[in-house]
């Protein structure tokens, strides 16, 4: 008799665990984090899938999503487009999760893009790009070529010269980009003194100093990503052409890569984005906080950073405006959604799923931090296509 009264206590407790896990899973709602944590771009990805998770432990905190505790399955893209197209099938298939947040290098994103079209998924893309595309299964949360590039053109221009000299990684994003920069200084009666491209973790850029010292270019802009950008500017200093002799503009180089590459070696040279550690709004002074807070005092905020800390809470908005986790549903109910950002209020453009944000040109001080030196007044719409600049007609 007592043997049975154990096995039946037993039984119960047993039913109950069980019953607890279906539970806690029937009040999860899963998510798809997709960065490179591995490999060339794993310096600059790691960062931002920090920021996406202490997003997603903050909504959490604060009662989760639709009465839902988020759930965030994580997969490495490796630094190679097509392990992240890989990744994103496994996300979507096996995995069912309701969005993915991740990519940076614009390979990964167009390796993805077809899965999530295919598969009808929604990625929340967290880096500027070089345009030229709006599909309705991508949140575009960086900025688009007019809120970024351009204006970073014209600055250059106007306050350097116009003899520009053109070096980035192999693939899409700068070799976009530079389409447009080319365009853009036939316009400005600019001038392209050199352009060169390097393959991915690309690590000896002696013959291009060499070409750039004969060129005598007045301005570089740098769209080299990942952890190229270590050796060249190291390389650039040895070399003896200091920030004070030639500046760059960088386009993917926000404060994390500055910590890793040096203040010494980055100080007075150049970047463009929409956010710095530094910008003064209301609610960046608790962003930065709570993210040191979470991960260490040394770490560092940036624009990816913050696009990525975004986009998590305008995902959850967007399900909780839909009621919702369908797919479909959050798209329609995030178009003209805004949301109060470290950066300053965003938007989603309706018609293009991309961000109005404000442009920002930085300088690198010499603690590590971008200090802002030019802005425009306000918010910009972007124009992923530039339709609205007649000179890039035909791109």
């Amino acid at each position: 008799m007592k043997k049975n009264l154990i096995l039946m206590a037993l039984c119960v407790a047993v039913l109950l665990i069980v019953g607890c896990k279906k539970e806690i899973k029937k009040d999860t709602v899963k998510v798809g984090l997709l960065h490179s944590l591995s490999g060339t771009m794993a310096i600059s990805e790691v960062p931002v899938r920090d920021s996406e998770l202490l997003a997603i432990k903050e909504i959490n905190e604060a009662g989760g999503v639709l009465g839902k505790q988020i759930e965030a399955i994580q997969e490495d893209g490796e630094s190679d487009p097509n392990t992240f197209a890989e990744k994103a099938r496994k996300l979507l298939t096996d995995d069912k999760v309701v969005s993915v947040f991740g990519c940076w290098t614009s390979a990964s994103r167009k390796a993805v893009k077809p899965v999530f079209e295919e598969l009808f998924g929604l990625l929340w893309y967290p880096i500027q790009y070089e345009g030229m595309e709006a599909s309705p299964n991508i949140m575009y949360m960086g900025a688009s070529p007019n809120q970024q590039v351009v204006p970073a053109v014209d600055y250059c221009v106007n306050n350097f010269g116009k003899k520009v000299y053109l070096l980035g990684s192999d693939y899409v994003f700068p070799r976009t980009a530079n389409r447009i920069i080319k365009a853009q200084l036939g316009q400005i009666e600019g001038e392209c003194v050199g352009e060169i491209y390097v393959p991915m973790g690309h690590t000896n850029f002696n013959s291009i100093i060499e070409d750039i010292k004969r060129e005598k270019p007045d301005v570089i802009l740098n769209t080299l990503n990942g952890d190229s950008n270590i050796y060249f500017f190291k390389q650039m200093q040895f070399a003896g052409l200091t920030a004070e002799k030639l500046p760059i503009m960088s386009f993917s180089i926000s404060e994390e890569e500055v910590s890793i590459i040096g203040a010494d070696v980055l100080k007075n040279h150049y970047v463009a984005w929409n956010y710095y550690e530094t910008t003064e709004t209301p609610r960046n002074a608790k962003f930065v906080s709570d993210y040191k807070s979470e991960y260490g005092s040394d770490r560092v905020t940036g624009d990816p950073i913050e696009a990525g800390y975004i986009a998590v809470y305008m995902w959850a908005a967007a399900c909780e405006k839909a009621k919702s986790f369908d797919v479909e549903d959050v798209r329609m109910a995030a178009k003209g959604l805004s949301f109060t950002a470290p950066e300053g209020t965003v938007t989603i453009d309706g018609s293009n799923q991309h961000l109005y944000k404000q442009v920002r040109i930085g300088k690198v001080n010499e603690t590590g931090l971008i200090d802002e030196i030019w802005a425009t007044p306000g918010a910009i719409k972007p124009d992923p296509y530039l339709s609205t600049y007649e000179w890039a007609r035909g791109l």
